[in-house]
């Protein structure tokens, strides 16, 4: 079973957050890989979807927009999982309105949407991005949890397994 994992990332956090789910997914047994929501050429062959996104402003990157307006349709007959990373350091750490995030989030009604903390370097930011944290007093820092990270992919394999027997 081919897993496709599509991160779209400004600063590499959603990345690496991608690539720990290709690693569970893997190790689950799993054919999974990723790409850049600009590198997919087809979804042929793919038999389940995970999507994230970094969050910036409260909508999902463009590239990811982009993916999902060109292959909403495919995605929408296959098994799907989202994801969302930012809010770096906000105590509750997740959206309570998928709304919030845009309609892209909605148009692809995944299985499960989940929110993880980010990242926030100030010395990898624009000076237009240093300053929007400092005035929103975003705590720098790594604010990822990777054990929520690892176990929510462990989850989606065993979703997958449980309910695909070619998995």
């Amino acid at each position: 079973m081919k897993v496709l994992v599509v991160a779209a990332s400004k600063h590499g956090a959603t990345k690496e957050i991608g690539t720990a789910i290709v690693e569970e997914l893997a190790i689950a047994g799993l054919d999974a890989v990723q790409a850049e929501p600009g590198d997919v050429t087809t979804l042929d062959g793919v038999d389940a979807v995970v999507v994230g996104s970094a969050v910036y402003m409260t909508q999902w990157m463009e590239t990811i927009r982009n993916f999902i307006s060109h292959y909403g349709p495919q995605l929408r007959e296959l098994p799907l999982w989202a994801f969302s990373c930012g809010l770096s350091g906000v105590p509750i750490g997740n959206v309570q309105d998928p709304r919030r995030i845009g309609p892209a989030l909605l148009s692809i009604n995944p299985i499960d949407h989940q929110t993880f903390k980010g990242r926030m370097e100030f010395s990898g930011l624009s000076l237009r991005e240093r300053s929007i944290a400092r005035l929103g007093n975003a705590p720098e820092g790594d604010y990822r949890e990777w054990d929520k990270i690892r176990a929510w992919a462990q989850q989606i394999a065993a979703d997958l397994k449980e309910h695909l027997p070619e998995a």
